[in-house]
């Protein structure tokens, strides 16, 4: 608007300079120096600054390319669909074992794993822990009771009624009897009047056959399916008559059942002693130590002990060193250098060694030496590839 002014007002004085030009020389006024014009400058507009509030228009971009997509993963099907798992088996050896003094039959407590040596198949084995143990006991009382001869069932009887004496509250114990077959009076229980009356129904034998590796096999069988450290306690002539199996299919089955230990206790001893060796009035003296040689072996095989008393008032003693060696023990544990699952037989052999290394040596208070002996199996069977 100011500016059409302006421009209006130029216009009006142009117009009056061409008609004053116009007029005669004389009429006109002299002519004055004139200066050069002067451009007038619009006053400051307090608004503002005028700026163009149009839309800015960028430049488009060119389109990228999406980025590639990451590779698939790599699948492996198995045939069939079939789900594999790899197992690896870090083979580990428990070795329950006992320290009994020879004289006193007492527990030796105290040791150490540095104090055990373990060597199996000839070589020797790191012992990785050891640990000390006191439980109740699950045990079978496998008793032979046939038509022989009265001193054998008596001493039966005398030595049942003293290992029942021994037990704990918290014992569990089977009874079972054998002559040509077993018979089981009472199955696992620990209520001691059951136990009591089964032994009382011990009366009258029946037949004359002792098969005894039969009865034992069996046993055996049984234990396999019970969970824990289980014990037989086998009171015997030793004597076997009409069994199935052999010696050998017997020693074979005590090797192949894990965690159970035979104690023996053999009968007929008083009669042994008095025949000054004749025998013991029912069989020659080379089939009494037959006898007590292969109850000795099922007992030392398993990591028990074998007895054979001659008067009844060693039995208490003999079952005070029984249930000092089952309810008192070390168990050692360690990881065989042979890790093959082969199935095969590894024979073990513990010793007791001080902090050099050599044979431990025991004495009493009074300085004197003590002997002692180390009750464990003599061995384990390596599992199976397949088990």
């Amino acid at each position: 608007m100011k500016k059409q002014v302006l421009i209006g007002l130029g216009i009006g004085l142009g117009a009056i300079l061409l008609a004053l030009g116009s007029l005669p020389a004389k009429a006109q006024q002299p002519q004055q120096p004139t200066s050069p014009p002067t451009t007038t400058t619009p006053p400051p507009d307090d608004s503002g600054p005028t700026t163009d509030t149009g839309s800015i228009v960028l430049g488009k971009k060119k389109d990228e390319p999406p980025p590639p997509p990451a590779p698939a993963e790599e699948k492996v099907t198995n045939p069939g669909g079939a789900t594999y798992s790899l197992r690896v088996d870090v083979p580990i050896v428990n070795m329950d074992v006992s320290v009994l003094l020879d004289k006193t039959h007492e527990f030796v407590p105290g040791l150490k794993a540095e104090n055990f040596l373990v060597v199996e198949d000839g070589v020797e084995q790191e012992v990785q822990t050891l640990r000390l143990t006191k439980t109740p006991i699950t045990a079978v009382l496998l008793l032979e009771f046939a038509a022989t001869s009265y001193p054998f069932i008596r001493d039966m009887q005398n030595a049942s009624v003293s290992f029942f004496r021994s037990l704990q509250p918290d014992d569990y114990v089977a009874v079972e009897t054998y002559d040509l077959h077993s018979h089981i009076l009472t199955d696992f229980t620990n209520n001691k009047d059951t136990i009591r009356e089964a032994l009382q129904s011990l009366m009258i034998p029946t037949f004359r056959d002792t098969n005894e590796f039969d009865a034992l096999y069996d046993t055996l069988d049984r234990l396999t399916r019970i969970e824990g450290r289980k014990y037989v306690i086998l009171i015997s002539s030793g004597r076997d008559t009409m069994s199935k199996l052999t010696l050998d299919q017997m020693l074979a089955k005590v090797k192949a059942t894990p965690n159970v230990t035979i104690f023996t206790i053999s009968t007929g001893g008083f009669q042994a002693e008095m025949s000054s060796g004749r025998g013991d009035g029912f069989g020659s003296q080379m089939n009494v130590l037959q006898a007590d040689n292969e109850m000795n072996t099922f007992a030392e095989m398993t990591g028990g002990m074998h007895f054979k008393p001659i008067f009844q008032g060693e039995l208490p003693d003999i079952f005070g060193q029984i249930n000092e060696s089952i309810r008192n023990q070390y168990v050692l544990t360690y990881k065989p250098t042979n890790t093959k699952n082969d199935g095969t037989y590894r024979k073990v052999k513990i010793y007791l060694v001080d902090k050099e290394g050599k044979p431990l040596k025991m004495q009493d208070e009074k300085g004197k030496p003590l002997k002692y002996s180390i009750i464990a199996r003599d061995g384990y069977r390596a599992r199976l590839p397949v088990q």
